[in-house]
């Protein structure tokens, strides 16, 4: 499954990615209402770092999800993949460009929901809705 998000941002390529490469970039990203606590940050110039998120499924469930960065060209784009966590599989592909307005970030993100027939079944309801509210807050 996919899902794309693109937003328009008033800043330089070169700032919208030097803000991603900040140690607290991702907890300033996450949501105030998401059930979830950076341990630790990933360092994204180092290919390989990982990010590690507490996060609380259905309000009681505690599970950890491990990022790794895989691929690093600033100012252009930068990736990470599930090692742990939630999906059966997660590939998100950040990538900036040059707009009249100042940036475009692109994310996509190639996601294989857990529970197999089931999550994917629900996924367009529950996952998908989920993963744009998340990243319009973004």
């Amino acid at each position: 499954m996919q899902f794309v998000k693109q937003s328009v941002i008033r800043a330089t390529p070169q700032r919208v990615f030097e803000f991603h490469e900040q140690p607290e970039a991702l907890a300033l990203l996450t949501p105030p209402w998401e059930k979830a606590r950076v341990i630790r940050s990933a360092n994204i110039s180092d290919v390989g770092s990982q990010a590690i998120v507490e996060l609380r499924a259905l309000g009681i469930f505690s599970m950890r999800w491990i990022a790794e960065h895989t691929a690093y060209n600033p100012p252009h784009y930068f990736e990470d993949i599930q090692i742990k966590g939630p999906f059966k599989s997660w590939h998100h592909r950040h990538i900036i460009n040059s707009d009249p307005a100042g940036a475009v970030l692109r994310d996509e993100i190639d996601y294989e929901p857990p529970l197999g027939f089931i999550g994917r079944l629900i996924a367009p309801i529950v996952i998908q809705r989920r993963l744009q509210k998340v990243f319009d807050f973004r």
